[in-house]
């Protein structure tokens, strides 16, 4: 019985890293194939409905009109998410005037924890036109598909159940005004690489 356990355990962690390592490479791919001038294969992006951190029910059609920068990750993250945040910040203030053409989105891959009340107290944290996006675990997790985002609880060795840290593919995901994926900047991005790509795109 013991070994029988053991197998499984093993096979579910082998699984897991599986899927993490298939939605890396699906996400990577497409971003070398952008900026290749290629077309992907593998369709980023698509339709959702999520809850913003005032609590109104939006989809991605309204955001249509601007450049998305959209990011996943969660609150309780220790270290990864806010130093991404911190550098979507960063650049939009750098892009000066021609920021108010791209929205920064935060969607969270924590429901249980991410609720509305505390989505606007972390986001007001960044930037002040930093959207945060919750929802039930389906609709995040449909959402998290449609975008090739990899997220599995991670249990912490002798924690409180409620102490877990999310494993989570961290990219910062840039999306045309209508609404179709251009690219992806990978964890690391600095701020002024951002700012060149989104200069050159963006017109004015």
């Amino acid at each position: 019985m013991k070994a029988r356990l053991i197998r499984i355990a093993a096979a579910s962690v082998l699984a897991i890293a599986v899927s993490a390592g298939v939605a890396w490479w699906q996400v990577r791919n497409a971003a070398t194939t952008v900026e290749a001038g290629a077309k992907t294969a593998v369709p980023i992006g698509g339709p959702f409905a999520l809850t913003d951190n005032r609590g109104r029910t939006v989809t991605d059609a309204d955001f249509r009109g601007k450049y998305m920068l959209i990011y996943f990750g969660y609150t309780y993250c220790p270290d990864v998410c806010p130093t991404e945040l911190g550098v979507m910040t960063q650049a939009l203030d750098k892009l000066g005037p021609k920021a108010e053409q791209v929205q920064p989105v935060f969607i969270t891959v924590d429901p249980d924890r991410d609720t509305v009340a505390h989505m606007n107290d972390y986001v007001a944290l960044f930037h002040p036109r930093l959207v945060g996006l919750t929802g039930t675990a389906e609709q995040v997790r449909d959402a998290a598909r449609v975008y090739r985002v990899y997220y599995a609880k991670a249990p912490q060795k002798d924690g409180k159940p409620e102490d877990y840290l999310m494993d989570h593919s961290s990219f910062i995901y840039l999306m045309g005004p209508d609404g179709k994926f251009v690219g992806v900047y990978p964890g690391g991005t600095g701020a002024d690489k951002i700012v060149q790509d989104l200069s050159g795109r963006i017109a004015g």
